[in-house]
């Protein structure tokens, strides 16, 4: 079957075994969940804005991922109205939110028309530009002066087109002009609404971020929002750059580089937009702030804390607010689910105005996606893969508290000139410390009382086998996999777990915090070296696609894997 000139990819059976046995329901909140019934009425109608809002930047994130995703979009949904064929495309399209993208199993991008394959530089780039070329054309530039528009070029926020034989850099807010404009017109109908002050003056500050072009207004925008700990409502206007692999990729070019470091140009991948709304949970975020009291006192534990300065301790004030939230959309970034769909987060990232002048950031944790767990396949794989007196220790919900260490991780450690130097293994490393930080500092929560010691061998088994347990061998694109791989070979050949014969999971209880606290070390350190080539090697070293993660992958791929998520929203 043809859509708009291209062939689905798939056949129909294909995509029924895709949607109907790989696919996992993500189910947000609607109208009848209770902490909705019970907000106040203007509060009520403000989420509902918000929602309109979220709505609205998944064009604008559809735009940035693939110039050929709105069209095939609205293709498909035509198409869907006569034709069931077209219909579970459809459906595959929106759980990648795009025409195509990695699923955390195959080598290759799932992709859902023949002929319409990922770029390189998505579609923030021109779509015939490679790397090689890219390069030639910025050196160019830079020997002939144009230094500034070349810092636009490799700046977070612009849509980049040709220009003649040169390329020229389009702010997000004249690119998306008309798009950003009806969002802004969202926030401040919904600040109007809400019932919550400091909340509503957080809302007029990121409209206005979004129709000025001005890095300061984001600045102010994102510092309003880090401070938001008692707020009803949450929204955020996510800007993470994992996506773009044209920009980082001059890192790999030492006389381009030496070129951009004389003109002291920082180097910035490109921000895919997304928007996350939803109600605050008071329980959960209790949770949280037990968490968050430990901060202090566990960057003084980080490793050579003496050498440099921790955003943490910068103040005796910890800038930091921490939330449980129950949703009600993700858009954009956040619904294009690629290998995977995430359970928390922590913004601003380092690159950020915000950060650089002493904002603080925000952690929100999303309760929908935790609590969406295939829990028939979690027995089985417990059954093939780890040793009967492990199993009573393994519980989904400690991979929640994983998750809150690590989210507090990334505000502990190196600060962002150290990561950024890393090029483009700043991801990598970035995302495994702030996995290693989580595990090896929860014996530190035992001795104050926030979990005991039952919980962490829980924690310790948990992690093991819902996150080093990986399906399939992860590429460079995917930080948070490669991170994990990594662990798995450091806590193997530093003897903290084993395989026996049978392909049975043991853990050495004695040794797990030890092996995590020298890796935590060795990772800080690479950190601290400022070598993207330390960095590599490092990765290469213990990222290794081993015979046990081959078996291991074996079991889950036996299992049957969901590499798909269907997120349903209902406002």
């Amino acid at each position: 079957m043809e859509i708009n000139g291209y062939e689905i990819a798939y056949s129909e059976a294909e995509l029924d075994k895709m949607l109907n046995e790989q696919m996992l329901p993500v189910v947000l909140i609607d109208e009848n969940f209770e902490g909705y019934k019970a907000l106040p009425e203007g509060d009520q109608k403000a989420l509902r804005h918000l929602v309109a809002a979220a709505k609205i930047m998944n064009e604008v994130s559809q735009e940035q991922d693939h110039h050929m995703n709105i069209a095939q979009r609205k293709a498909l949904e035509e198409a869907a109205k006569n034709s069931s064929y077209a219909a579970k495309a459809l459906r595959l399209f929106r759980s990648l939110n795009g025409v195509e993208g990695l699923n955390g199993i195959d080598a290759k991008p799932v992709e859902i028309f023949k002929g319409i394959s990922g770029l390189p530089g998505r579609n923030f780039y021109p779509t015939d530009l490679m790397a090689a070329e890219f390069h030639t054309i910025i050196k160019k530039m830079l020997e002939e002066g144009k230094v500034d528009e070349v810092r636009k070029i490799l700046s977070a926020r612009t849509m980049v087109r040709r220009d003649g034989s040169e390329l020229k850099a389009i702010d997000y807010t004249e690119y998306f002009a008309k798009a950003f404009s009806a969002i802004a017109n969202e926030l401040e109908v919904a600040a109007h609404y809400t019932t919550d002050e400091a909340f509503k003056d957080f809302l007029g500050w990121q409209a206005q971020a979004l129709i000025q072009n001005n890095e300061d207004m984001d600045m102010l925008a994102d510092k309003h929002w880090a401070v938001l700990q008692d707020s009803v409502l949450e929204f955020t206007l996510g800007r993470e750059c994992y996506d773009d692999a044209i920009t980082p990729s001059v890192f790999e070019n030492e006389e381009l580089m030496a070129l951009i470091n004389k003109h002291n140009i920082e180097v910035n991948s490109k921000d895919m937009l997304g928007i996350r709304v939803g109600i605050v949970n008071k329980a959960g975020t209790e949770l949280l702030l037990k968490f968050k009291d430990q901060m202090k006192a566990l960057a003084k534990k980080m490793p050579f804390a003496d050498r440099y300065e921790q955003n943490i301790n910068k103040s005796d004030d910890l800038k930091q607010t921490m939330v449980d939230v129950d949703l009600a959309a993700l858009t954009g970034d956040y619904a294009q689910c690629r290998g995977g769909i995430t359970t928390a987060q922590n913004l601003p990232n380092n690159d950020k105005l915000a950060i650089k002048t002493g904002g603080g950031r925000r952690n929100v944790y999303h309760r929908q996606v935790r609590m969406s767990v295939d829990k028939e396949k979690n027995k089985k794989l417990l059954e093939k893969l780890v040793a009967p007196e492990l199993h009573k220790y393994f519980d989904p919900e400690m991979d929640h508290l994983f998750v809150i260490g690590h989210e507090n991780g990334h505000s502990l450690g190196p600060d962002s000139r150290y990561q950024t130097a890393l090029g483009q293994y700043k991801h990598i490393i970035e995302e495994h410390k702030a996995d290693v930080v989580s595990i090896a500092f929860m014996p530190e929560y035992v001795k104050s009382g926030v979990i005991d010691d039952e919980t962490l061998k829980k924690i310790y088994v948990t992690h093991v086998v819902y996150r080093l347990f990986g399906k399939a061998k992860p590429q460079l694109s995917l930080p948070h996999r490669v991170a994990e791989l990594i662990e798995l070979n450091y806590l193997l050949e530093n003897k903290a777990i084993s395989f026996d014969e049978d392909m049975k999971l043991h853990i050495n209880f004695e040794r797990f915090p030890v092996v995590m606290n020298q890796l935590l070390e060795d990772t800080v350190a690479v950190q601290l070296s400022m070598s993207p080539q330390k960095a590599k090697d490092f990765i290469e070293r213990y990222s290794n696609w081993s015979e046990v993660s081959q078996k291991i992958a074996a079991v889950h791929a036996e299992l049957g894997v969901k590499p798909y998520k269907d997120i349903k929203m209902f406002f």
